[in-house]
């Protein structure tokens, strides 16, 4: 079984890094050799702090040509606060170890800081299209497949309904998305004690994923997806940070599947920052990239 790691725990080690990043304006990378697979994310955040333009294993390799039992490049999408090292260093190589030819990118922060994914999500999604593109020229794929954690689950919906992603992305694989927003058990009301201009220039994404917020009533406004992807979420009953854990889920159609881990692992403790190195929703996600040959993950 996977241990929920105790929450001030999680909280000290985004807070360690997010001083160091500060403190630093743009971290000092180390020279660096292949960065090494890691099965927690505490670990993988610690790598990243010396290490914060790592790419996990398996990753980033524009040589790749995608084969016909995976036609499409995965791409994977961190979420708020990560990277793309910490926040894959499980699942990249596991699914490069398969035949995928695998991408994934930093986006949302300054280049060289381990600390991620805060800046607007607009511009995030911009990013993301152009990182796309870069996948589809060098492997000649017609299509990629997304799989985000968190803001990465969500902000690819953006993408995808305004950037033209509808028609360059086959999947959207999410795990904990911010879909409908957080509430943060109800601490998302402090933000309206403080300046929406520090907000914006300190973390202008974590203002548009809270509940109620204008970015998400905009871009749920006309519906939650796109008839040409299929989409799966993968949501854990512990998710402490998109809360409640169901508004993770999007809307029924008949290209949506919503699954919670925990009826297929009943009483497992995963929470949200610790889906990504969970065995038993990393099955899930694979499942969800190859139905054709999906297995029950093993609890």
């Amino acid at each position: 079984m996977t241990r929920r790691p105790p929450f001030a725990r999680a909280l000290a080690a985004f807070a360690l890094a997010t001083v160091t990043a500060l403190g630093a304006g743009t971290a000092q990378a180390t020279p660096q050799a292949e960065a090494p697979p890691q099965n927690n994310f505490v670990s993988a955040l610690a790598y990243s702090l010396a290490h914060p333009t790592a790419t996990p294993p398996g990753a980033n390799d524009f040589s790749c040509r995608p084969g016909p039992e995976h036609p499409n490049p995965v791409v994977l999408v961190h979420g708020t606060f990560e990277n793309r090292y910490n926040n894959w260093a499980a699942l990249s190589p596991r699914l490069a170890e398969q035949g995928y030819c695998v991408f994934a990118l930093n986006y949302g922060g300054l280049a060289g800081n381990p600390i991620q994914g805060t800046g607007d999500i607009p511009a995030s999604a911009a990013r993301l299209a152009a990182f796309v593109d870069d996948v589809l020229a060098a492997t000649g794929a017609e299509k990629v497949d997304l799989v985000g954690h968190s803001q990465g689950g969500l902000m690819p919906r953006y993408y995808i309904d305004n950037l033209g992603g509808a028609a360059e992305v086959a999947s959207l694989v999410a795990l904990t998305p911010s879909n409908h927003g957080t509430t943060l058990f109800g601490l998302s009301k402090l933000l309206n004690v403080i300046p929406a201009e520090l907000v914006n220039l300190l973390c202008a994404a974590c203002r548009q994923q809270f509940a109620g917020s204008d970015f998400l009533t905009e871009l749920n406004a006309d519906g939650e997806t796109d008839p040409a992807v299929d989409y799966t979420v993968i949501a854990t009953v512990f998710d402490e940070v998109v809360t409640p854990y169901t508004s993770s889920f999007l809307a029924p159609a008949p290209n949506v599947t919503n699954q919670t881990l925990q009826d297929f692992c009943p009483g497992r403790l995963t929470e949200h920052v610790g889906i990504s190195y969970d065995p038993a929703a990393l099955r899930l996600v694979e499942n969800a990239l190859d139905p054709a040959n999906a297995s029950p993950p093993v609890c």
